[in-house]
């Protein structure tokens, strides 16, 4: 399984977000607990996570992609559902 996280950079209250998406679901929920994420801020097909998370996750061996990059990668997801 792959996790990647992007480079967006989205105000939620004080914390500034990005977004980790995973190759398998259930693999992807657990790297979340990994990392610190509660299973209630999966948002369906990703989490949103706050800057020092997205850290956390590469050095964990997420893989770093562009906002774009993960909008390609969500819409694969989505065909091969």
């Amino acid at each position: 399984m792959t996790v990647y996280v992007d480079d967006s950079r989205n105000r939620f209250g004080r914390m500034v977000m990005c977004h980790m998406l995973g190759t398998d679901e259930a693999e992807l929920h657990a790297f979340a607990a990994a990392i610190g994420c509660r299973r209630e801020w999966f948002q369906g097909d990703h989490y949103d996570v706050p800057l020092f998370r997205r850290a956390r996750a590469v050095a964990f061996g997420a893989v770093e992609v562009t906002k774009r990059e993960m909008v390609r990668i969500r819409r694969r997801a989505r065909v091969m559902k």
